[in-house]
């Protein structure tokens, strides 16, 4: 299975602590949108004078890995004052729910935003980013800011534009943000060293057995990680140099299509040995 969720992920994404609204609520935060495919309610009832978290609960429309950040950080968050909680990184949450695929770690970047927004609401601020004359959002489909990249590149130490959608969805959709992705790379990753030089063109490949390898891949590699999703594809045709598909399930509508359908690319252009251009149609 491509994306191999661990037994803690499961655990909370089929059995989650903290589920609904704390009564007496008061501190809120409120991140994403169900257009975008995920959004995260976190309620917390803070104790006066002590800043102590006595008790959070969530609400989120997502995927079980959504699912799991918000129950896990839910559990890691009570018990410990507001300044401690905020201590707390997307890696902390993933690494507590014994890792999570980098296709999915969106999630737990979202999780750490909504506690975030809790924090201000309670302190009577508005939820906005420091710097925020520097702040402008870059990916217009999913809302996500110029500092939100930044931060996430920073903390996961980040390389490519592929990594920063898997963190943070920013470039998962129309991809008209890819240039300025590219450019914060730039500007926060220091240079690499140059390429290798490229090898030998792959041998040639008959079609018979180019379609073996891409039903296989799909069969045992892709499509259980889109099931797990509650989503599938189809395979429609195969040419030299293109592969056509469909999305079917959650898969068909979900705004993150954009960044799906790079993940089955990569992953048919492993398989095959070569480049290949993989396309959707509705």
């Amino acid at each position: 299975m491509a994306w191999d969720y661990s037994e803690k992920v499961k655990q909370h994404y089929l059995h989650p602590k903290n589920v609904g609204v704390v009564e007496g609520a008061n501190a809120v935060g409120e991140i994403g949108s169900m257009v975008c495919g995920d959004a995260l309610k976190l309620t917390l009832k803070i104790q006066e004078g002590t800043d102590i978290i006595e008790d959070a609960k969530f609400q989120t429309y997502g995927c079980g890995s959504a699912i799991a950040s918000s129950s896990a950080l839910t559990e890691l968050i009570k018990g410990r004052t507001l300044d401690d909680a905020l201590k707390i990184t997307n890696q902390d949450l993933a690494d507590f729910l014994d890792g999570l695929p980098e296709e999915k770690m969106h999630c737990s970047v979202m999780g750490r935003e909504a506690l975030q927004a809790a924090a201000a609401n309670y302190r009577g601020e508005a939820f906005v980013h420091e710097e925020e004359s520097e702040y402008h959002t870059v990916c217009q489909c999913f809302s996500v800011n110029n500092l939100t990249i930044e931060n996430a590149i920073r903390e996961n130490h980040l390389t490519t534009v592929e990594q920063v959608t898997h963190y943070t969805k920013a470039g998962g959709a129309c991809r008209n943000c890819v240039p300025e992705i590219e450019s914060i790379l730039q500007r926060l990753v220091p240079a690499s060293a140059p390429a290798a030089t490229a090898g030998e063109a792959p041998p040639p490949m008959s079609m018979f057995r180019r379609i073996k390898i891409i039903e296989e891949t799909l069969e045992n590699d892709i499509r259980p990680a889109l099931h797990t999703d509650s989503g599938g594809l189809e395979l429609l045709d195969v040419s030299e140099t293109e592969i056509t598909v469909r999305f079917l399930g959650r898969c068909g509508s979900c705004a993150q299509s954009g960044s799906t359908l790079d993940f089955v690319q990569a992953r048919l252009e492993k398989a095959l040995g070569r480049p290949t251009i993989v396309r959707e149609v509705k």
